[in-house]
């Protein structure tokens, strides 16, 4: 699968071909070679905005990590359509689309899919 490197920074020197090779390898060790991967360095500022956004975290941080797949995407597109879990009343309405949709979702590709916040209140 896909490896995308990018490197938005300028602090650190990043040689993209060695850190290529131990990504594949790192992956190969985990047994994760199915799934596409991309690393992104930035500077601290933009680290710590992310981390503010994503994680309401005033601060930088060394990796953040995001992964992609139906549930994520799933709770990612309900959070863009103005769905949150912040109290149990927001966090019922979230988790009933989220649950509406993958289930509509595993109808379809034969998977049983459920909620990332399952649980959550």
């Amino acid at each position: 699968m896909a490896l995308l490197l990018r490197n938005l920074q300028r602090a650190v020197p990043v040689r993209r071909a060695p850190l290529r090779r131990r990504l594949q390898l790192l992956r190969a060790a985990l047994g994760v070679q199915r799934f596409d991967l991309a690393v992104v360095c930035v500077d601290n500022r933009t680290i710590r905005r992310i981390n503010g956004v994503y994680r309401a975290r005033d601060a930088p941080t060394d990796v953040l990590s995001f992964p992609f797949h139906e549930v994520t995407a799933t709770h990612g597109l309900c959070h863009l359509l103005g769905f949150t879990h912040s109290t149990e009343a927001e966090w019922q309405k979230m988790f009933q689309k989220e649950k509406q949709v993958l289930e509509e979702l595993s109808r379809l590709t034969g998977t049983r899919l459920q909620p990332l916040s399952r649980g959550l209140f």
